[in-house]
């Protein structure tokens, strides 16, 4: 595993660090924040993560702040620049950029790059159609024994939850959207 470390610190022995699946889903708000936030752990020790957000091309602050963090987070986006409604008619650009987000986050995880690899929203685009859920599962199947994957986004299916070692269902019991409060920059975006 290749490392952005300082000099004085050790690095990982092969074999020395067992990747787990990680999958944070459900109706609830912060699962891109938790894979974030795994991501920060990770960058503190000098270890690089690749954060590949499915259906999102907007800016938001994890863009920003990622880029400050360089090369420890690489955060792409495999999204039109506007918000995809679940009832909306998708574009061939659409299934394309989906594609494309799943073919780079396998070469980020095979690069021995990266610690950590996110496929953030992924649960929600097999859920709408744009990823076969068949080629997640084959992601899974090629993830080296030591980098770490997480998948995040309401919805994941049950071929995800069995394969995944650790599940983390975000539950919505209040949220000030219900009183018509729109997305904050800063909090949600």
């Amino acid at each position: 595993m290749k490392s952005n470390k300082k000099s004085d610190e050790p690095e990982r022995k092969p074999g020395s660090f067992r990747g787990y699946v990680q999958v944070y889903t459900g109706e609830g708000k912060g699962k891109t924040t938790a894979a974030l936030g795994l991501a920060l752990r990770a960058a503190g020790h000098g270890f690089r993560t690749y954060f590949g957000q499915f259906l999102k091309g907007q800016p938001s602050g994890e863009i920003l702040a990622a880029r400050k963090l360089s090369p420890l987070i690489t955060i792409e986006q495999f999204g039109r620049k506007k918000f995809l409604k679940v009832t909306e008619d998708f574009e061939e650009e659409d299934y394309r950029l989906a594609e494309a987000g799943l073919k780079k986050c396998l070469k980020a995880m095979l690069s021995g790059e990266y610690l950590i690899v996110v496929l953030d929203e992924v649960n929600v685009a097999i859920n709408l159609g744009l990823l076969p859920e068949k080629k997640v599962l084959e992601f899974l199947d090629r993830k080296p024994e030591e980098v770490e994957v997480v998948l995040t986004g309401r919805y994941a299916p049950e071929s995800i939850l069995a394969r995944a070692d650790l599940v983390t269902e975000m539950v919505c019991r209040k949220h000030y959207y219900d009183k018509g409060v729109r997305a904050r920059k800063g909090v949600e975006k």
